[in-house]
């Protein structure tokens, strides 16, 4: 969290927040009182209307996610249209990205890279849209839920072939981890075991990115990322 972002958080009139529970506890750690707008996927033309309806009024509204990024894979993509067609400023607030903090820690070559968001959650639907990557050199980035990972990943290994890959896990939290090695080898990993908490899978592309093979020689190879180290 930037020192920017809290003061914006205290400075506007209302919060459109993703879980008003959640960041009613981010507001409570913050010292911030505001009014909340629940803006989720289940009511967010309803929450749409009402936050048109304040900035209408000359009020500044803010709009936060669970977690990571805005608009990233979260609720928020029709209010932002709206405010631009109507002319508004819409201001950005960097933050924590899933996809970016996940890809530069990877070890896979940072650009070009292709952030694909989540894929279908049934498997024939998933090996179609892997299909349409499948020929990608950019080094492919998803999101994942963790009761899928191990149908994706079997699907991804399927598709692209054994490739050197990376699942990222719980980024910037205190249980942040990064899982190393070929898609077989991760395959049979989270077999085993289904992680907890919010999944980044990181792909490398059709020859590796960088004119190189897409499959390492390593087992794989776990670790958390050390403050301060690359």
């Amino acid at each position: 969290m930037t020192t920017r972002a809290a003061e914006v958080l205290g400075e506007v009139d209302a919060i459109a927040s993703e879980d008003t529970r959640r960041t009613r506890k981010l507001l409570s750690h913050l010292g911030i009182r505001k009014p909340t707008i629940a803006c989720h996927e289940h009511n967010e033309e309803r929450a749409e209307r009402e936050v048109l309806r304040r900035l209408e009024a000359g009020e500044d509204v803010a709009l936060v996610s669970d977690a990571g990024t805005p608009l990233v894979s979260d609720p928020g993509y029709r209010l932002v249209v709206s405010c631009v067609r109507d002319g508004r400023t819409v201001v950005p607030l960097p933050g924590a990205c899933a996809p970016i903090a996940a890809l530069s820690a990877s070890g896979l070559p940072p650009v070009p890279f292709y952030f694909h968001g989540f894929l279908p959650r049934r498997s024939g639907a998933r090996r179609r849209a892997l299909e349409e990557l499948a020929a990608h050199r950019s080094t492919l980035i998803f999101f994942e839920s963790p009761r899928r990972l191990a149908g994706a990943l079997g699907d991804m290994l399927e598709v692209l072939g054994d490739r050197e890959a990376v699942v990222a896990r719980e980024l910037t939290k205190l249980h942040e981890e990064f899982v190393r090695g070929s898609l077989g080898s991760l395959v049979e990993e989270f077999g085993n075991r289904e992680p907890r908490g919010e999944v980044v899978v990181l792909v490398a592309g059709v020859d590796g990115g960088g004119g190189r093979p897409g499959r390492p020689d390593a087992d794989v190879q776990r670790g958390p990322v050390v403050p301060g180290s690359y």
